[in-house]
C-alpha cells in the first residue's frame, strides 16, 4: 500500500527506455500496475505522447528526472499534477551528470514541500539511513534506494546499505536502478524489500515477454521466501538434512 493505494503487484516499471512493447509486456507479463513516466516526455510535441500507451487503470508514477534541485523538482511535480498524472510523484533530483547519482540534501528539501502540499512522495536516494530518516519526517510515503548506478544492470551494489534501510525505516523500500536479473530482483524481495522498479533490464533483453514473465515469477518467489522466514546460514562446517543417517552407521 501507498499513498492510500492498495496494489497487488511488486514490479514497477522504470522511466528511461519506452517502447510499446515495452510498456505491454510489463503490464501483461510483469504485472505492473504503476509506471513511471518523466514529465518532459507528457508535455512535447516532438515526439509521441508516451500517455496515449499506458493503459487505463495503471497507475502514473511521474517523475522529476532533469531537475537538478528542489526547487526545480518541485515545479515539475506541479506541472505534473497540472496535466493530470495525479499526486503521485518520483523525487530524482541529480547534479551529478556523469554517475547520476542522487542528490539526497535536496531530495529531503522537496520531499518536504511537496508531502505539505499533499502529494505521495517517493524519493529516489542514495541509501543513507541518516537522510533515509530525513526523509521520513519530511513526509516521504516509501523510499526509493538505488541498487546500482541507474542503467547500469549491475545488480545490488548497495545491498549491505539498503538491509539497513528495511530494517530500521519504517516505510516501504523500494528498490530502484541498476537491477539487471530476475535473480538480483529476487535476491532484493528475500531481503524484505517491498518492490523493485526496473526498465533497462526488461528493455535491453534479447526476448523481452519472457524476461518480463521471468521478473514477475522472481519477485514473487523472493516475496514468499521473505515471508516464509529464511533458514539459518551455518558460519562454518555442515549439518545434516537427514535425520536417518546416523541409523544407516549401526
Amino acid at each position: 500500500m501507498s499513498g492510500g493505494r492498495e496494489f497487488t503487484s511488486r514490479f514497477i516499471l522504470g522511466s528511461g527506455k519506452y517502447s510499446l512493447k515495452l510498456i505491454e509486456a510489463a503490464v501483461r507479463d510483469a504485472g505492473a500496475q504503476i509506471i513511471t513516466l518523466a514529465v518532459r516526455r507528457a508535455n512535447t510535441k516532438e515526439r509521441e505522447n508516451i500517455l496515449d500507451y499506458i493503459p487505463d487503470g495503471v497507475t502514473l508514477l511521474p517523475n522529476t528526472s532533469g531537475a537538478r534541485n528542489a526547487d526545480e523538482a518541485v515545479r515539475i511535480a506541479r506541472l505534473a499534477r497540472e496535466l493530470g498524472c495525479g499526486d503521485f510523484v518520483k523525487i530524482e533530483i541529480m547534479r551529478d551528470s556523469k554517475y547520476l547519482l542522487p542528490d539526497n540534501a535536496e531530495t529531503i528539501r522537496a520531499t518536504e514541500i511537496l508531502a505539505k502540499e499533499g502529494f505521495v512522495v517517493m524519493p529516489y536516494m542514495y541509501p543513507d539511513l541518516n537522510a533515509a530518516r530525513d526523509m521520513v519526517h519530511a513526509g516521504a510515503a516509501s523510499i526509493m534506494p538505488l541498487a546500482s548506478p541507474i542503467g547500469s544492470n549491475k545488480g545490488l551494489a548497495t545491498r549491505e546499505f539498503i538491509q539497513i534501510l528495511i530494517d530500521e525505516i519504517d516505510l516501504p523500500v523500494i528498490v530502484d536502478a541498476g537491477i539487471g536479473r530476475p535473480s538480483q530482483a529476487c535476491e532484493a524481495m528475500e531481503m524484505g524489500a517491498a518492490a523493485i522498479m526496473s526498465n533497462t533490464a526488461l528493455a535491453t533483453a534479447g526476448d523481452l515477454t519472457l524476461m518480463a514473465g521471468a521478473f514477475r515469477q522472481a519477485i514473487e518467489a523472493g516475496r514468499k521466501a521473505y515471508l516464509s522466514g529464511l533458514g539459518r546460514v551455518l558460519a562454518r562446517g555442515a549439518s545434516s538434512s537427514d535425520p536417518l543417517t546416523g541409523f544407516l552407521r549401526d
